[in-house]
């Protein structure tokens, strides 16, 4: 209760703001779940693999930015460089490029976040690109522009590792991506990796791009 001198006692309606409580918590609880939620649903779905496969026949090779394209899985990041694991928060990250890279051949490997939780629906999606790697199969396409030529690659395997199994970014004498994030139970676990070959290069024809084919 309060009180007042001109008006005396007066009682606080405290059943309004038990009522309000809950529906704050409920509005708070079910905004977190559709983030969460949201980067799982297929990117068929969201429309996310269309979007990416429209960017290939129309965005050109740009020489200030390397960047994956991955049209099954809806994934169209920015390719980063750097020394510590916060540059997974600028996209698929080029771990140790001395190894490889689509120009010097060896072992091409990208690592990016399998889940990570942002503001908005969207953000999650943004900032989840490998959520759905576990999907690939062989057959399924990647694209990689690179220093100002967009290359073309075939996946080829999909398995598990340790957590800590660091074989899968060694150089190797054959040309290849490998893709890899952690499980969706948390990096501790394991990783999934993806293993494509290259199969050439894109050129950008009158009629659209198309596929220049390695020997």
């Amino acid at each position: 209760m309060t009180y007042n001198c001109y008006n005396g006692v007066k009682k606080r309606n405290i059943s309004k703001k038990l009522f309000v409580l809950p529906i704050i918590v409920l509005f708070v609880g079910g905004y977190v779940l559709l983030n969460t939620v949201y980067p799982s649903l297929p990117p068929a779905v969201t429309g996310q693999a269309d979007a990416v496969s429209k960017v290939l026949t129309q965005r050109q090779p740009a020489l200030e930015k390397n960047r994956l394209y991955v049209p099954k899985i809806g994934v169209d990041v920015e390719i980063v460089t750097g020394v510590t694991d916060e540059t997974l928060e600028g996209g698929a990250w080029h771990r140790a490029p001395e190894n490889g890279d689509p120009i010097t051949g060896g072992n091409f490997v990208l690592a990016a976040h399998r889940f990570n939780l942002g503001l908005t629906p969207d953000q999650s999606r943004a900032q989840s690109p490998f959520y759905h790697l576990d999907k690939m199969e062989s057959g399924d396409q990647i694209f990689v522009d690179f220093k100002g030529v967009r290359y073309a690659y075939e996946v080829t395997k999909h398995y598990k590792v340790s957590a800590n199994d660091v074989s899968i970014e060694r150089t190797q004498p054959d040309a290849r991506m490998t893709m890899y994030s952690c499980d969706l139970r948390g990096w501790r676990t394991s990783r999934e990796v993806i293993e494509a070959k290259p199969v050439g290069t894109i050129a950008w024809l009158a009629d659209g791009p198309r596929l220049n084919k390695s020997n």
